[in-house]
């Protein structure tokens, strides 16, 4: 199991930012397309977060010419160039399902205040 763990601690990465669910974050993969390699920017609303370690997940939602869209990214997978936080949102439970059914200005989070 110590082999294991020490696999798992050489591929975590070390340069992610402090996320919750509720934040708005701009989350910069790799996309392949035929024999080129491209950084797509896929930024909305952390609707909630999965796992530990290696494991962890976060799934972002946003929407896209009126159409919600969620996508799963594994945040310590090579495939996710950088996350960056846009703004830390209040959110009160783990899982922001809730925003689903919201569109527009409903649908959006207070800011946390910084102080």
């Amino acid at each position: 199991m110590d082999a294991i763990k020490e696999l798992e601690r050489e591929q975590l990465r070390n340069d992610l930012p402090t996320i919750a669910p509720g934040d708005t974050v701009r989350v910069s993969v790799k996309v392949v397309e035929g024999n080129r390699e491209r950084i797509q920017v896929f930024e909305g609303t952390v609707m909630r977060m999965r796992g530990g370690g290696l494991n962890q997940s976060i799934t972002v939602r946003r929407i896209a010419s009126g159409v919600g869209v969620e996508r799963t990214f594994l945040i310590h997978a090579p495939r996710v160039d950088k996350i960056e936080v846009v703004r830390h949102g209040v959110a009160r439970r783990k899982q922001l399902t809730f925003l689903r059914t919201r569109v527009g200005k409903s649908a959006t989070l207070r800011e946390r205040r910084t102080s």
